[in-house]
């Protein structure tokens, strides 16, 4: 019997994968307050359904930057997806193009983002974390761009990785055959030859070379390598940087504390979504992740001002189950109960969602 709802896929995930990739994916930062509490603050969020509403066609299709898509629900950028399943970002990719919604490819991707764009036509966005060799954000900018990256989502709140206690326990050591694909097809890797060393690949893994120094002046140097593909940015929790954010030019935001694994007790990204939306005003699309696992949270998050959410640890959990069928599964249980939700509340676009829908709990 398949999973009935992404819950249940993590469970059922738990069973595929070895106990220490399943505790990379699964855990957070320090005491994993934040990762918790991505979940909980959700619970305090109540809607308030409407009735005797023709509910008989609802439509939850919408656009974000310019690409139109079927669901508000973007599959969001994670690390090494052959962790779960050999085909990795691949199925990946051909999952979230089947259901009509955005795959983001992530800087640390098995695969290239070139080789993901042949596997499928469907929209993808490129991530990128910051490192001191400007020559690995260079080349990896110009890979997103040469498969035809609709987006660039730079990634800063990163400057140091969280304290992951769960990886440190296990002595966590990511197998070196799974490479970091970008990094083959840069100058740093052909130096070497066609395969880069595997000392090579494990220090690009362990972020020793990431930038701790880069400033909100420094977007503007990766904006000009972006020529021109909209530029956004992830790890926004406070009005002050969005605001900061959209006088920097940035075209979208993403509020993200990481799924918790950075900053514990940060707080979490529904609570932060309000203040948020109040300070970008509609001058551009902010986006969530972070704890959701419902159509209800997908609802919730919409209806305080969100464009859309992205989700990304139970795409990995489907992947681990069942490839690419088990992430478009994962997909599909969300669109299907984000149809029903919006049914059950009288409300039949994404357009009718607003915070008159919602009642809060302390």
């Amino acid at each position: 019997m398949l999973p009935l709802n992404l819950a249940e896929y993590e469970t059922a995930a738990r069973g595929k994968i070895p106990d220490a990739f399943y505790d990379y994916i699964a855990g957070g930062a320090a005491d994993e307050i934040t990762l918790q509490h991505n979940r909980s603050a959700f619970n305090k969020i109540a809607l308030r359904p409407r009735v005797l509403v023709d509910v008989d066609h609802i439509d939850q299709s919408t656009s974000i930057l310019g690409v139109p898509i079927q669901m508000p629900v973007l599959v969001g950028m994670t690390a090494s997806h052959q962790l779960c399943h050999p085909d990795g970002e691949l199925a990946t990719a051909r999952a979230a193009h089947s259901m009509g919604t955005i795959m983001t490819v992530g800087t640390l991707s098995n695969y290239p983002i070139g080789e993901v764009r042949q596997a499928s036509p469907g929209p993808i966005w490129l991530q990128l974390y910051v490192y001191n060799d400007m020559d690995l954000n260079r080349g990896t900018i110009e890979q997103g761009i040469a498969a035809g990256a609709k987006a660039l989502v730079i990634t800063v709140d990163t400057p140091y990785l969280g304290r992951r206690e769960r990886d440190l326990r296990n002595k966590l050591v990511i197998p070196p055959e799974l490479k970091a694909g970008h990094l083959q097809n840069l100058s740093i890797d052909q130096e070497q030859g066609a395969q880069a060393s595997e000392k090579q690949v494990q220090i690009f893994r362990s972020d020793s070379l990431r930038s701790t120094s880069m400033t909100w002046d420094d977007l503007a140097t990766y904006r000009e390598m972006a020529a021109g593909m909209p530029f956004v940015i992830k790890g926004i929790l406070t009005a002050e940087d969005a605001k900061l954010a959209v006088d920097y030019g940035m075209d979208a935001i993403i509020i993200s504390n990481h799924g918790g694994r950075q900053l514990d007790t940060s707080i979490p990204t529904i609570d932060a979504l309000p203040e948020v939306v109040e300070a970008v005003a509609g001058r551009v699309p902010v986006l969530i992740d972070g704890g959701i696992r419902r159509g209800t949270d997908v609802i919730k998050a919409l209806a305080l001002g969100a464009s859309a959410v992205l989700i990304g640890r139970p795409v990995l959990w489907g992947l681990a189950v069942n490839g690419e069928a088990g992430v478009r599964h994962v997909l599909e249980l969300l669109r299907n109960e984000i149809q029903l939700t919006m049914a059950l509340c009288g409300k039949t676009s994404l357009q009718a969602l607003d915070r008159s829908l919602l009642k809060f709990y302390p």
